[in-house]
């Protein structure tokens, strides 16, 4: 394994964290998870990130079970907080004052442990004062139960007004948490720069565009039984916009360039978001032990120019690059009303 600051802090992180969203606590049976979080930590990936919302709750009990026993300042554990939880009641969600201080709390007793190493924001809060959101999360940092703070999906602008805050704070705000694959490039334009500009990495989440670029899926074909094309517990919802033929057709294309490097495709689309140099890490989920053990060969790969040229060529039109795309739902659509 290698390893990476987070953004400008001093904090290192392992290239590839292990993420445990759709899968622990929903799709996968906790035997199967425990065995998958052995098989990270076996690689040598030392950071784990989770959410509250994660199988409403679940998912971060089943990472705290499996992290149980191991050296807790070996470890960096990410979680987050914004999407509804529990009964999604009025104050159940958002970046409240009263909902980060109740939900920090559950997060760590679910975790098992005193403190997180990076608390995110989960998505941006339109419904309150960002002074608010940004002062909870400095009580927090504060409380020392939290070492570090980010967020996941902001605009650049958005980026730009909380690092403005944090800093007058004096709280340490390092990363961002979106989406980037080879396919989904839409921070490429404005939030990368924007977080070379103020210290923040990016951590990575979706890096094999949730398995379509291993290559699994087949242009007018049944996806394989036991996929996450077949899930119904959230994943095919996920992925559906992805199972276009046209998209699945450009994929197709990639199978020799990955022969060329010497690697699976999974091992391609890693090693592909990893040459950004403003990547913190990518975030991997598994079903299976073997699937980390496989995409860990992709740490530490170089991918030459002329070879990502060729990946360009052949993605290029079903590629996602508009930055508008990038957005936080209002908390009126997320309040569940019985």
């Amino acid at each position: 394994m290698e390893f990476r600051n987070l953004g400008n802090s001093g904090l290192r992180i392992s290239e590839l964290a292990y993420g445990n969203w759709l899968t622990h606590g929903s799709q996968v049976e906790q035997e199967q998870a425990l065995a998958c979080v052995r098989a990270a930590l076996d690689e040598g990936i030392s950071t784990f990130d989770t959410a509250d919302v994660y199988a409403n709750t679940k998912a971060e009990s089943v990472l705290g079970e499996a992290l149980k026993g191991e050296r807790r300042e070996s470890l960096e554990i990410f979680t987050k907080v914004y999407f509804p939880t529990g009964p999604g009641g009025k104050n159940d969600h958002g970046l409240s004052r009263k909902h980060i201080r109740e939900s920090i709390e559950g997060s760590l007793r679910r975790l098992g442990t005193d403190h997180v190493d990076l608390y995110q924001a989960h998505r941006f809060d339109h419904s309150t004062p960002l002074e608010e959101t940004m002062e909870a999360f400095a009580d927090v940092v504060r409380a020392g139960k939290a070492h570090y703070i980010g967020a996941s999906e902001w605009t650049a602008d958005q980026l730009r007004r909380g690092h403005v805050l944090a800093r007058e704070l004096r709280i340490p705000f390092v990363s961002n948490q979106p989406q980037y694959s080879m396919l989904w490039r839409v921070i490429e334009s404005e939030v990368v720069p924007a977080s070379k500009e103020l210290g923040i990495g990016q951590i990575v989440w979706s890096p094999i565009a949730q398995g379509v670029l291993t290559g699994k899926y087949k242009p007018g074909q049944a996806p394989p039984a036991g996929s996450r094309a077949t899930d119904d517990k959230g994943g095919a919802n996920m992925i559906g916009d992805l199972m276009k033929d046209d998209i699945l057709e450009r994929v197709a294309l990639l199978e020799p360039i990955a022969k060329e490097a010497g690697l699976s495709m999974a091992q391609l689309a890693v090693a592909w978001v990893l040459q950004n140099d403003n990547v913190s890490a990518a975030i991997l989920g598994a079903s299976r032990p073997e699937q980390v053990k496989e995409n860990a060969k992709a740490v530490g790969v170089k991918l030459e120019a002329d070879l990502l040229a060729k990946i360009d060529e052949a993605l290029e039109p079903v590629v996602q690059r508009d930055p508008s795309l990038t957005k936080s739902p209002q908390r009126s659509q997320l309040e569940k009303r019985g």
